[in-house]
């Protein structure tokens, strides 16, 4: 084993399949998580059924917020930070207390723990959304950085309290901003699994909007890449944006899910587009291409054929359980 590492977030989308990545390239991983119910447990759980079993592997059910830190954080090489309260449209209102709790409260209590191992990678999951609405595009990390929701302004949140933590005791890290993750396991509140399920039900696809809007979507292996690229990184940038290069319409995705999907009609049904969502986001990548050397491998065609197999196999693994 290369030693230990720390996973936080790891039963949901993106920390499951980093999980999955580090067990291959031979570290020992304690996953920590939460098990919320912003989505089904049992799935969360059925994300992790590859590394349950495997050697190097220990999940540790604790809530960041509350729980003793330290211990998790003891003898470990890394620590990618995953675990956080997501969604935009749900961020409003008096949800706002548990993003304070999960992505804000959480982070600092993660970052005061590593106060006295600065040299310990810090690699956190930042968002695009960061950014808000934005006419500079494509997008670059020195933009100016305008929340255009709660969930964006606590992210960004998360950010600024590494770089204090930098600044005042030398705390390493180094921020992800994503753009737009989707691939096996996505969270099923997320426009691609949405649009599954519902094709899947013959209902109506609810669209935010016109459809019009465009989005920088990642398939989430090059999500997976950048953050191991992250922690292997020794120089002295911190913040990366992560795109896919893929920038379409929400519209330009639906017909290439009609195609995937065998042909089908979607019934689209154009509804409001929720305060928090911004028009369109593109990733200026050259400074993680010229940093991390990253470079996405996954076209959306590919991504999204990836996607509807998974929804296939998790479906009739669960409709199976249930006969």
């Amino acid at each position: 084993m290369k030693g230990k590492v720390v996973v936080t977030g790891a039963a949901g989308f993106i920390g499951s399949h980093l999980c999955e990545r580090l067990l291959d390239e031979g570290y020992e991983v304690l996953g920590v998580d939460s098990f919320t119910d912003y989505y089904s447990p049992e799935r969360k759980r059925f994300h992790l059924v590859s590394c349950a079993g495997r050697p190097g592997f220990t999940l540790a059910e604790e809530n960041l917020a509350t729980c003793d830190v330290a211990p998790l954080l003891e003898g470990a090489r890394g620590v990618f930070h995953l675990a956080a309260q997501a969604g935009v449209r749900k961020s409003w209102g008096k949800e706002f207390a548990l993003y304070i709790e999960s992505n804000i409260l959480a982070t600092q209590r993660l970052l005061e723990a590593l106060k006295d191992a600065s040299s310990i990678p810090f690699i956190y999951s930042s968002s695009s959304s960061v950014y808000g609405e934005t006419r500079m595009l494509p997008m670059r990390e020195d933009h100016p950085a305008v929340p255009l929701s709660p969930y964006g302004a606590t992210k960004l949140s998360g950010e600024h309290l590494c770089e204090l933590y930098r600044r005042s005791y030398g705390v390493t890290y180094r921020a992800l901003r994503y753009f737009t993750v989707y691939g096996p396991r996505q969270r099923p509140d997320m426009a691609f699994s949405r649009f599954i399920m519902a094709a899947r039900a013959g209902r109506a696809i609810e669209v935010y909007g016109d459809g019009g809007q465009t989005r920088d979507f990642t398939y989430v292996s090059d999500a997976v890449e950048a953050n191991l690229r992250a922690f292997l990184y020794d120089g002295p940038v911190s913040v990366f944006n992560i795109g896919g290069g893929s920038r379409v319409s929400l519209l330009d995705v639906l017909a290439i899910m009609e195609r995937e999907l065998g042909n089908v009609r979607f019934d689209v049904a154009f509804v409001e587009r929720a305060k928090g969502d911004v028009t369109d986001t593109w990733a200026d990548t050259t400074r993680a291409r010229d940093e991390l050397a990253f470079t996405p491998r996954v076209g959306l065609n590919e991504g999204i054929r990836n996607e509807i197999a998974w929804y296939r196999e998790y479906l009739e693994t669960v409709e199976g359980r249930r006969r």
